[in-house]
């Protein structure tokens, strides 16, 4: 084995109503270098922290439960991670660090592992297939359980769409996120959310733009979020009437992401920046291409 690199790319996931369940891919993206060494030995570079989660290690822990599940023993690697995703954002970090490790592993140990394996195994350690399932194989999947492999929703640039993410200072914790979710919802905003997420699907499939407008709304978890982020309401709202196809909370937040088509960029970008300010929100701004592919081995 000669020395390689693995990237894999930020994700927004839900989009509004597809909870745990829709995911796309961003063209902002966590790399790791792996090479043969003595010992094994990790460093962390990045301007965000490190892709640490209880002093373990995503990247490292994902290749050593590929490597237990083929019974194998990863040879000792000297790790340099990238992390150029903002840890705790709602921006997939931890599925980036996740998929990272298991392309790795599969790479290092000549398991021949296919995408549709290693996204089994990803989905088991994210306990969902939204934001695992974009960053092994980009642009917009639909994660459904009971399916060994993602739907694919988006994997070419066939309609032109971009999105603008409002990244706040402040992050944000994915279980509190979940404990702010009620135990119950009434039976019109699982109805609503039903034929939301069902008419952004199809409009993310299909590149019908109204249908993705129609779609990115949700009742599900964003009202009760957005008492946890003040910012997400002003910040979604000057993002739609500043001409974005919709704007949604990221994952569970804090990040907000707007939907754009290329025009309206640096418009959208303006006004979501504009009332993040009114709203004391710290922050920044950033247009970011759809990744139409996953993650990969570059040599």
């Amino acid at each position: 084995m000669t020395r390689f690199t693995v990237k894999a790319p930020a994700s927004s996931a839900n989009l509004g109503p597809g909870f745990d369940a829709i995911g796309l891919a961003l063209d902002l993206w966590n790399e790791v270098d792996v090479a043969l060494a003595d010992q094994t030995l990790v460093r962390l570079e990045g301007t965000d922290g490190s892709l640490l989660v209880d002093r373990e290690n995503l990247v490292l822990t994902a290749m050593q439960i590929l490597a237990e599940e083929h019974g194998r023993d990863l040879p000792p690697l000297e790790l340099t991670v990238r992390a150029n995703v903002p840890v705790a954002r709602g921006l997939g970090s931890s599925a980036a660090a996740i998929v990272m490790g298991l392309v790795a592993a599969n790479e290092v140990l000549g398991l021949q592992l296919d995408r549709s394996d290693l996204y089994a195994v990803a989905w088991r350690m994210e306990g969902h297939g939204d934001n695992v399932g974009a960053a092994v194989y980009g642009g917009a999947v639909l994660a459904v359980p009971g399916l060994t492999d993602v739907l694919t929703l988006r994997q070419e640039a066939r309609y032109p769409i971009d999105a603008v993410v409002f990244i706040p200072e402040m992050t944000g914790a994915t279980a509190a996120a979940r404990a702010a979710l009620p135990a119950h919802v009434p039976h019109a905003d699982a109805a609503f959310n039903l034929a939301a997420a069902s008419g952004l699907a199809v409009g993310l499939l299909t590149g019908n733009l109204d249908a993705i407008a129609a779609g990115m709304h949700d009742r599900l978890h964003e009202p009760y979020r957005s008492r946890l982020f003040p910012h997400l309401e002003p910040v979604r709202t000057a993002a739609r009437e500043a001409g974005a196809i919709g704007a949604c909370l990221s994952g569970a937040g804090p990040t907000v992401l707007a939907l754009v088509t290329p025009h309206c960029v640096d418009r959208v970008a303006e006004a979501m920046s504009a009332a993040a300010r009114d709203a004391d929100a710290p922050g920044r701004v950033s247009a970011l291409a759809i990744a139409e592919q996953g993650a990969r081995v570059v040599w």
